[in-house]
């Protein structure tokens, strides 16, 4: 009998390109194709080859939108894949979007790399993918219903079960024909949102599985209960805080999910009379359209009307074009801006970062993981200076977190989930998540009766033979390409711009021009015997 492989291209000891291979005796497939994010040496990953040949691969199950699990979907397509993705009505709708404006996202920061490969005399890079990629992607792309089994290849069925995490999100059940022997049956957890979440009810699944493999992004995080009427309250704080003296608040949004729940209790609030009516500016094309996908899908979503006219309030002003976008520059305080990305590492929250950073009269209210490397987690974590399209910005602004619109369920939900997926007959597999998360979720399910004996924790490129009847059996088959403990460490940029601003701090602190001058001696001389050693 051939043996039933899983290879774990992506999201193994870190939280970003979520992407399993599984090869079977007849098929070849995958579990999500995710963009790289975070750190540089991370990001670079999306420039290499795959790990796999995407010509070999015949079809892919995909859990929903998020770029970090749908974001290379448009290089596979363009490399050599000519199968089908298999995706909810939800997904699919999302991505109609999603993966074009990644596409032009890759096309302007190549093009402003390349300026700069110009001018310093370094060779130009392509994109990983062009909007016209993405576009001709989404031809693959075929809507599956909730619940019902599809044959999707000779020896392999799924059903996709709702995951309560974004519109169209999904856990994907798996089962694989094996010759004279019970289907293998796997459950991929995909994203999982919290109890209580706007827009979905509670994650659902059956149980009963030989591998389970689950995501463990929060597994060391406790949560306060919340519920609606909580977490509007927690929001009202913060928005009149920010709002006071002629404030203003920025709140850097993630397009899909994030923005529509933050612009529908912004605006409940204000009906309600309980924040000022500030104009509130919904600067992100994107979300914009995806706002869109939201109203369209109104009827399978709660807490949203069946005819919501979340664009149409007078309070929200959405600004697609760039022009439009320039013109909230001339806003001098009084007002709301939602602006991707979420973790400001690219898109227009950058340019209003820019703008008003610096001033003490803003809010900055982050309400989403920042990964670390980003410019997001720099700022959440009390940087001093950042710099922004070349340019030292000083952070006066005052920098605020709400950790109640996190679409991710905490340690003890996760654990629950879990739980509730007994018997897992050979192995629950963690991915998705840093080491430390890990062993934290690893703890609470060995709590509730889990044996740790059957808990697998990969390592990215990772791969084991999923036996039906033994224990999975770890193989290595390549080098990876990064190093287990690398994802989550600093990229040595942000060293670098870290120190770049500690020397400034320290000149312009200097009492004098002269002990400016033995400050910068000190520095030289520094520099020197460090280059003697």
């Amino acid at each position: 009998m051939t043996d039933i492989r899983l290879k774990f291209c992506g999201a193994a000891k870190q939280v970003t390109g979520s992407c399993y291979l599984l090869t079977t005796q007849q098929s070849t497939f995958l579990v999500d194709c995710g963009l790289f994010q975070g750190p540089k040496k991370v990001r670079a990953l999306n420039y290499e080859p795959f790990p796999f040949q995407p010509e070999d691969v015949d079809f892919v199950l995909q859990t929903h939108a998020h770029i970090d699990h749908s974001g290379l979907l448009p290089k596979l397509t363009s490399t050599g894949f000519k199968g089908k993705i298999f995706a909810t009505e939800g997904t699919r709708d999302l991505l109609t979007f999603m993966l074009p404006d990644s596409g032009y996202i890759q096309e302007m920061e190549v093009e402003h790399r390349n300026r700069r490969n110009q001018r310093r005399g370094k060779a130009e890079v392509a994109p990983i993918y062009t909007r016209k990629d993405a576009e001709a992607c989404l031809s693959h792309i075929v809507a599956l219903d909730y619940v019902d089994w599809v044959q999707v290849g000779p020896d392999v069925r799924a059903r996709y079960w709702n995951a309560g995490h974004i519109l169209g999100s999904a856990s994907i059940e798996i089962e694989i024909d094996q010759e004279g022997e019970q289907p293998l049956r796997l459950l991929f957890s995909g994203d999982i949102g919290p109890d209580n979440k706007l827009f979905h009810p509670d994650p659902d699944a059956p149980a009963d599985f030989d591998y389970v493999i689950s995501e463990s992004t929060y597994g060391n995080r406790e949560r306060p209960e919340t519920s609606v009427p909580l977490r509007r309250a927690a929001l009202q704080t913060e928005v009149t805080k920010a709002l006071a003296d002629d404030g203003m608040l920025l709140i850097p949004v993630f397009a899909v999910e994030r923005t529509q729940e933050l612009v529908t209790d912004i605006l409940a609030l204000q009906d309600a009379g309980e924040i000022p009516k500030a104009p509130i500016f919904l600067d992100s094309p994107l979300a914009i359209r995806v706002t869109r996908v939201f109203q369209k899908h109104a009827e399978d979503l709660e807490n949203l009307s069946v005819s919501p006219q979340l664009l149409n309030s007078p309070q929200l002003h959405p600004t697609e074009t760039t022009d439009e976008s320039k013109r909230i520059s001339k806003i001098s305080g009084g007002a709301i801006i939602l602006a991707a990305s979420g973790m400001c590492d690219a898109g227009r929250i950058r340019h209003h970062l820019k703008q008003w950073l610096w001033q003490s009269k803003a809010t900055v209210l982050f309400v989403g993981h920042q990964a670390t490397g980003s410019m997001g987690r720099l700022i959440s974590e009390g940087a001093k200076h950042v710099t922004i399209q070349g340019e030292d910005v000083k952070v006066n602004a005052k920098i605020r977190k709400l950790d109640v619109y996190s679409g991710h369920a905490d340690g003890a939900e996760l654990a629950s989930w879990i739980s509730e997926r007994k018997p897992i007959r050979k192995a629950l597999i963690l991915t998705h998540g840093e080491e430390d998360q890990m062993v934290a979720l690893r703890d609470k399910v060995v709590a509730l009766g889990i044996d740790v004996s059957r808990i697998v924790v990969p390592a990215l490129d990772d791969e084991i033979v999923l036996s039906a009847t033994g224990s999975p059996t770890l193989v290595s088959t390549q080098k990876p390409r990064v190093k287990p403990e690398k994802p989550k460490s600093p990229d040595w940029d942000n060293d670098l711009a870290e120190l770049v601003n500690a020397v400034r701090d320290g000149f312009h602190s200097a009492a004098d021009d002269k002990a400016r001058a033995v400050f910068v001696r000190q520095l030289r001389r520094s520099l020197e015997l460090d280059k003697a050693e």
